[in-house]
Order: structure tokens, then sequence, then C-alpha cells
């Protein structure tokens, strides 16, 4: 991202996003597949590096509309330099993106399109349906399967793709992925609400605190009488003050268990889809991968 005619005082912030990288589940994903139904090409390591970009793109963007101040245990890009800054950097990330899907096959270049903008319309249905108190499981299923299933899934199509591999092994690959994506999420959500903060490296509870309903809370409220309906609509509007209270509520109604044990559902769905795929160490490290996303703790 840097080069030689880089402006002087845009390295320090260039230099600061390429330190940032978490756990790089999305760009192996797309070599894991590569390693499993053939062997991993150059290709597969330039369209790796495009889906981690924009990845990190998103996150740029997600720190400001989150007044995120801290990810992965540092600040964050919106904190040292402003919201300006960061949106603005989120947006030349996905530009050089754009200028590096000229050198891919159509194909390829088609899935890594498609793919970035189901993400941001994800994204974009998730900020729309804020603090809509009456949204149901299905839906929040929907909008999370546009913003981390379609990811995974694109990340595991391109890798089968650039493999040349048969049709039925590519939609298995890429239904792995829309599986194991959308199990991550699902734990990505109760995280927010059960993890502790210095092991995931921000604050907890910012989706309640900006009004988007995870399924732990989605499930609370379809489970509840009318009268602790109103109480749990109260604490919602208030975040800041309830966040203890909101927490034990959870955990007495089963909320949260209710949830990790549908993340657990999606990711054996994802190992199901496995068996489509050639056995060997590759396929091993997928099934394990999507286990991990519905057993995480960061």
């Amino acid at each position: 991202m840097v080069t030689a005619t880089t402006a002087d005082e845009l390295v320090p912030v260039y230099e600061y996003l390429i330190s940032r990288h978490g756990k790089m589940i999305r760009p192996g994903l797309v070599l894991l597949v590569g390693e499993c139904l053939g062997r991993i090409t150059d290709e597969h390591v330039r369209v790796a590096a495009m889906m981690q970009m924009i990845h990190d793109a998103t996150l740029l963007h997600d720190d400001v509309l989150d007044d995120g101040q801290s990810r992965r245990g540092v600040p964050t890009v919106n904190r040292l330099w402003g919201n300006e800054s960061a949106v603005l950097l989120g947006d030349f990330v996905l530009s050089r993106v754009f200028k590096m899907t000229a050198d891919l096959e159509s194909p390829v270049a088609k899935v890594l399109a498609q793919t970035a903008m189901r993400v941001c319309e994800g994204e974009l249905r998730q900020v729309m349906q804020r603090r809509n108190w009456q949204l149901r499981e299905g839906e929040y299923l929907d909008i999370i399967t546009d913003k981390s299933g379609s990811f995974f899934s694109g990340c595991c199509r391109l890798g089968a793709m650039l493999t040349q591999a048969p049709q039925e092994q590519v939609e298995a690959a890429s239904a792995y992925g829309l599986h194991a994506g959308t199990a991550f999420q699902i734990m990505d959500d109760v995280l927010d609400v059960t993890g502790d903060e210095g092991r995931m490296g921000k604050r907890s509870q910012t989706d309640v605190d900006h009004g988007k309903l995870t399924l732990a809370v989605i499930h609370l409220i379809e489970t509840a009488c009318a009268s602790e309906k109103e109480a749990i609509h109260r604490l919602l509007q208030s975040p800041a003050d309830s966040r203890s209270e909101l927490a034990g509520m959870l955990a007495r109604n089963g909320g949260v268990q209710y949830a990790r044990e549908r993340a657990q559902h999606y990711a054996a769905k994802a190992v199901e889809t496995l068996k489509a795929l050639p056995a060997g160490e590759a396929r091993d490290a997928l099934a394990e991968t999507a286990r991990l996303m519905a057993d995480r703790t960061t």
C-alpha cells in the first residue's frame, strides 16, 4: 500500500493499518480451500489479500459508525486521526481493490465484486434496522447472511474457482463458507454481550448501545411475556444504564445459550458440506475452523 510515490503525511496511517491485521480468517479460507482442491497459486495469494483489504475497509467504516475507540487492543484509526481520515482511508483501500480486480479473470472479478456489494448491503440493512424491537430471528439471519455469511462464502468460492475445481465442489465450498460465516457472526454477537473486554480488544455491548438487535436479545424479546417485554424495551432504550441488568436477563432467559446452539447448528451444517470435497489435512482444517467459529471466546 505504501509506495515510493506515497505522500509523507500519509505513510503513518497506511503503515498503522497494515500492522493491525487480526485473525486473517477470510484470506485463510481462500488459501485453505485452494489447498483442499488443488494447490495454492500466486492468484490465490493475490485474491486472499484483496478479501482482507475489503474486510479492513469495512472495519474502518464500522469504527466510525459505532464510535469505536479500540480494536484488537489498540486505538482505532478514527481515534488517532479522526473520522474523516478513517472513512477516506477505507474508501482508498476499496479503490485499491477495484484497481487490482482489473488484473483478474472476469469470472473471478465478478464474484469478488458481488461479494463486496452483498457485504455492504448487509451492513446497510443492519443499520436500517437499528432499534427495531420487532425484528424477528429470520430477518436477523437474513441480515447476517448478507453481512458475514456471504463474505465467507465468497472467499471459499474464489478459493475453489482458482483451482479450476468442478462446479459441484465450487458450490460445496461456497455453501461451507455461508454456514461457517453465519456461525461466526452469531458468536461475534454473543461475545459482544458476554466477552471479556481485555481478551476481545474492544468495548463490550457496542451492539446494544447502538440499537443493533442480536440473536440472544431477539430470543429474549420473543420468549418474554407482555410485561417483561416492556421492561426489556426500557433497558434497550437506555443501554448505558442497564448493561449488567440486561446481561443478567439474557443469562436467566437462556438467550445466550440459545444463540450458541444456533451457531453450533450452522457450524455443523458447514462441516456436513465438506463431504463433497477431497479428504485430507486441508479439509480437516476447514472442519476444525468451522467448529472453532461456533466455540470461540474472542
